[in-house]
């Protein structure tokens, strides 16, 4: 591709990527299995005069809801505030975050979804134009999926679940030099280790068995996946196939033809990326799986049979296309 036209588009294209993700504002995210809020009972009349005929019921009733309601002000029902800047102050998170001259910070916990709760750190006041760290997390067990031929034992390992994230740079913006990848608003922070290292020192603390994520977008998977493993093996495979079908490709211009669906697979029907669970693992019976040699011999053999080609001009297009409706809508 060297000196070829194509390669001088690409170039060219670059600087466009960022007017591209202004346009589509979407975050960079984690998304799960949203936790299903309870269904609320109509009054059944025989079962209110038996409350009222009973006050030691009704007590308990209230008892659980206040309960509940001093949980859900904690993060994960169990820590402060003060508590949670203890942790980060502990790990460093703050001085990282100075380094950065993002300071003062500022905090948010929305606890109104619970058990999930959002957590967001803010540069100098709550501001949404200035968030840091944009958090959805919850405890949680692994949900049974076709494609998940585990044993029963895996679905009773407790994890914290990372069901939205965000982690960025509110000071700092794209340039032709350094283009966005798809969601993202700004630069990120470069601190992936060390907030990984944080959920593991929470996950360690509460007694869990490893931390759960859904990549939303493809990048997300292949930035996260020195830390997290996919538990589907052929789903790992398929993210190896991508990497190892391009090498000269730059890693933002693969990530956009990923997200603007743009990959053919070798039948030449459309790829089109579709989260599943990625866990970083603590028990180790889970470590122990992703040791395994059947895990291993999947992905091999998966590995073998994939193979991906790029619908380049239908890439060119939609790029186009994009940039046009972002230009008219600055009119």
């Amino acid at each position: 591709m060297n000196g070829s036209p194509r390669q001088e588009r690409m170039q060219g294209v670059a600087y466009s990527l960022r007017e591209l993700a202004e346009s589509t504002r979407m975050p960079f995210e984690w998304p799960g299995a949203q936790a299903q809020k309870p269904k609320m009972k109509k009054d059944n009349p025989d079962e209110t005069l038996s409350r009222k005929a009973s006050p030691l019921v009704f007590e308990k009733d209230i008892l659980s809801d206040l309960l509940e309601e001093k949980a859900s002000s904690l993060f994960l029902g169990r820590f402060s505030l003060t508590e949670v800047t203890a942790v980060l102050g502990k790990k460093n998170f703050f001085r990282e975050a100075q380094a950065r001259r993002l300071w003062p910070l500022a905090f948010d916990l929305d606890s109104t979804a619970y058990p999930v709760q959002r957590l967001r750190v803010f540069y100098e006041e709550k501001d949404p134009e200035k968030v840091v760290v944009d958090l959805k997390i919850r405890e949680g067990r692994l949900a049974p999926k076709d494609y998940l031929r585990l044993s029963p034992e895996f679905f009773e390992h407790e994890h914290l679940v990372l069901e939205w994230l965000t982690l960025q740079n509110p000071r700092l913006s794209f340039s032709e030099k350094r283009p966005p990848l798809p969601g993202q608003q700004h630069p990120g922070l470069g601190l992936r280790k060390k907030v990984v290292d944080i959920f593991v020192y929470l996950a360690r603390l509460l007694r869990k068995d490893g931390l759960l994520a859904f990549p939303a977008y493809f990048h997300n998977a292949v930035l996260f996946s020195r830390f997290f493993y996919f538990l589907n093996p052929e789903k790992l495979a398929e993210v190896l196939a991508i990497e190892k079908s391009f090498p000269k490709i730059p890693f933002k211009h693969l990530a956009w033809v990923v997200y603007l669906n743009c990959l053919r697979r070798g039948d030449g029907s459309i790829y089109e990326w579709k989260a599943q669970e990625q866990v970083y693992p603590i028990h180790k019976d889970i470590k122990g799986y992703f040791d395994s040699k059947g895990y291993k011999r999947v992905v091999k053999r998966s590995l073998r049979e994939s193979s991906f080609t790029i619908d380049w001009d239908g890439y060119e297009k939609k790029l186009d296309e994009l940039i046009k409706i972002r230009q008219i809508g600055r009119l």
